[in-house]
């Protein structure tokens, strides 16, 4: 008794342990888990390697299985995603930065909907889909502030830029502001500021070869500055106009839509009795042309009817009494015509 319930105890310890330990390791391992297999095609997938992540949102829901050449210059990713996150046929994809020692994942977007789910095997082609970004180019742009910086200075500046630049936070605001403060404890560091002003020489040696056409649009620009200036009365009173008639035109929508919307019901059951009784109108429209000819040689004398009597008879009721009225017939000859 004395020995089995340490020996409990150490089971039940070493148990958990081993539970924990796989749970981690699965979390941070890259080990294949099953699901659905898809692939995508690249221009460029330097870096990526069979086993890195696969990434929604940043939660990992699969992994790369196999990267091969297809057609000469285009790359094709085959990868895994859980049975648990169907994709559609709208999903992007797009080649990212893990961290700075240049491990990389593959991370999924939701594209425009299409309502169709990407079947088993299905291609992302290459027009919903983005290499990683060259951060050799473009660190090299940033060489003479990084060599003035602490390494620490460097790793932090360096991480913000690529988070920025691949959307997973900040801003390029923020950015540019931990720059500024970074480069603030260089003004007494002439080399440094030596090697900014050589590698700025470059992108303003390009501008004077330009400076007609820059010329030109700030000229352009100005008169358009100046002409929005002269008339801003106008157009600020242009802007309260327009609020007052956004106002004023809710207001009109609000009141007439409820004898709108009786109008639209009534009309629907005008249509509904019109196509119910599409015969009768197509009889009274075909023998409407002789009618109006009729018509139009009544009222011909001028502005009213013109009748003639040839002839009149009929009965008169007067308290149950029927009496027979005179009749009466025209000899005229207008009377005898056919």
């Amino acid at each position: 008794m004395s020995i089995r319930a340490p020996l409990i105890k150490l089971i039940v310890f070493a148990v958990v342990t081993i539970v924990l330990t796989a749970m981690l390791a699965q979390t941070l391992g890259s080990w294949a888990t099953g699901g659905t297999e898809y692939r995508a095609r690249f221009t460029d997938v330097t870096s990526l390697l069979e086993g890195d992540d696969v990434r929604i949102a940043g939660v990992r829901v699969g992994k790369i299985t196999r990267i091969r050449v297809v057609d000469d210059s285009i790359a094709e990713v085959r990868f895994t995603v859980t049975d648990d996150v169907p994709l559609g046929t709208g999903v992007r994809a797009k080649i990212r930065y893990r961290n700075l020692v240049g491990q990389r994942y593959l991370a999924l977007f939701e594209g425009p909907s299409t309502g169709r789910t990407l079947h088993r095997n299905g291609v992302i082609p290459l027009e919903q889909t983005a290499p990683a970004l060259d951060l050799t180019t473009l660190f090299n742009g940033f060489r003479p502030l990084f060599t003035a910086l602490s390494p620490d200075d460097v790793n932090k500046l360096a991480y913000e830029i690529i988070q920025v630049l691949q959307g997973e936070g900040g801003t390029m605001a923020s950015l540019l502001r931990r720059t500024a403060s970074l480069t603030s404890t260089l003004a007494d560091r002439d080399a440094v500021i030596g090697r900014v002003i050589t590698n700025l020489n470059a992108v303003l040696s390009t501008v004077d070869e330009r400076d007609g056409q820059l010329d030109q649009t700030i000229a352009q620009l100005q008169q358009l500055v100046s002409g929005l200036a002269a008339d801003r009365g106008a157009i600020g009173q242009s802007l309260a106009n327009l609020g007052e008639l956004t106002l004023a035109t809710g207001s009109l929508l609000g009141d007439a839509r409820p004898p709108l919307a009786s109008d639209v019901d009534g009309l629907r059951q005008v249509a509904g009795n019109l196509n119910a009784n599409s015969a009768a109108i197509d009889r009274a429209l075909a023998a409407m042309p002789g009618r109006y000819e009729a018509l139009t040689r009544v009222a011909s004398h001028g502005s009213w009817f013109n009748f003639f009597l040839c002839d009149l008879s009929g009965n008169v009721t007067l308290g149950g009494t029927t009496v027979a009225m005179p009749t009466f017939s025209s000899t005229a000859p207008r009377c005898n015509a056919a």
